[in-house]
């Protein structure tokens, strides 16, 4: 605005420079999996299939090799533009689909480093060139080859990467989808080269880590949106997200891995990390030794300790939540309940049951 209310000349210009942009430039969908195998070629598919029907003209661009079944299935009814070979390595035809000139054009695996002799040095790069010439893309992509993730992945998987897609790239997009599994499901790649989901205990940690991590990258995405639509309409985005999240550790487990994502969840939606626990006298020389390492992990992580004091532990902390504005709370189920507790419904239930409008997040033993 310039000094007599009238809106800046300069500004309005830069508005309806950018608003033909994003007019020209075609559409970016991305499903995101937080691990191998949760299904993200199926979708990918499966939207376009859902397109083609309500008359969009739909090509498939690439598709990883060896697919199982279910892909298999969609692709017979798809229109695919064969790969080509370069240095002895598939890559995608950039030139037949411009030739082409589809609406939307399908594309797998956006984490692929073409050989030295193509037009673009990575797949990602090839999507864009399709994006600005008016074409739109479905795309997939795995967390793990997210280049500002791939430590954080490593750290838990213990697994590196070389192929990645820059996070500066994935911001671009219009709308981005977490394809969700059980967290109790881990990967398992099998002889022929196909990815699969087996139920292992083991790593229902990771899984939840993994999952954690592509939710919060999703969100980052959406925020980066709803900004680049407010810059877009010249509208200042003057708010910020906040979340006050409550950890409720005890002297039976180990609250390590739960306060360190609260503290994440925190940073990234610039909230605030509360760690409560109950004052208890009768308390083993195990248990007490549990409890302050709890209580030192939640110091180092910067988090508000609170003590409370009371027999009902679930009333008190939903009395402790709805007055200080908690909006989540994070717990851990008791791996040894009673038959009692079976039967009445145990703490967790009752803590479920009563946080009304509070978000709870019950983590594994």
């Amino acid at each position: 605005m310039i000094g007599d209310g009238r809106p800046d000349p300069e500004q309005l210009l830069r508005q309806a420079q950018a608003e033909e942009e994003h007019r020209q430039r075609g559409r970016l969908k991305v499903f995101l999996g937080y691990a191998g195998g949760v299904g993200k070629s199926f979708r990918m598919l499966d939207e376009g299939r859902r397109r083609r029907e309500r008359g969009e003209d739909v090509v498939v661009g690439a598709v990883q090799p060896n697919p199982p079944p279910e892909v298999e299935a969609l692709l017979q009814s798809m229109e695919v533009i064969p790969l080509l070979t370069v240095a002895g390595l598939p890559v995608m035809n950039i030139n037949a689909i411009f030739r082409r000139y589809p609406q939307v054009c399908l594309v797998d695996s956006l984490a692929y480093n073409n050989p030295p002799q193509s037009s673009n040095p990575t797949r990602w790069q090839d999507v864009e060139t399709l994006l600005e010439a008016g074409i739109s893309v479905i795309a997939t992509v795995n967390l793990q080859y997210i280049e500002e993730q791939k430590e954080k992945v490593e750290r838990i998987t213990g697994k590196r990467v070389r192929e990645t897609v820059p996070q500066s790239f994935l911001s671009t997009a219009d709308e981005i989808e977490v394809v969700d599994a059980p967290p109790e499901m881990a990967m398992q790649r099998s002889g022929d080269g196909t990815e699969s989901l087996v139920g292992t205990e083991s790593r229902g940690h990771q899984l939840s880590g993994l999952r954690e991590l592509a939710l919060l990258l999703a969100a980052e995405v959406v925020d980066h949106q709803l900004g680049a639509y407010l810059r877009r309409q010249g509208i200042e985005q003057l708010w910020g997200t906040q979340e006050r999240i409550l950890v409720w550790v005890t002297p039976l487990s180990d609250a390590a891995a739960m306060i360190a994502s609260g503290r994440r969840n925190a940073d990234r939606f610039r909230g605030e990390l509360i760690v409560a626990y109950f004052s208890q006298l009768d308390l083993l020389p195990a248990e007490q030794a549990k409890l302050d390492e709890n209580l030192a992990y939640a110091r180092d992580a910067g988090a508000q300790i609170e003590v409370l004091d009371a027999e009902d532990h679930v009333g008190a902390l939903i009395q402790f939540a709805r007055a200080h504005g908690i909006t989540q709370i994070f717990v851990k189920r008791n791996a040894q309940e009673s038959l009692w507790d079976r039967f009445l419904g145990s703490s967790v239930d009752r803590l479920i049951q009563s946080a009304e409008g509070i978000d709870v997040r019950i983590f594994p033993t």
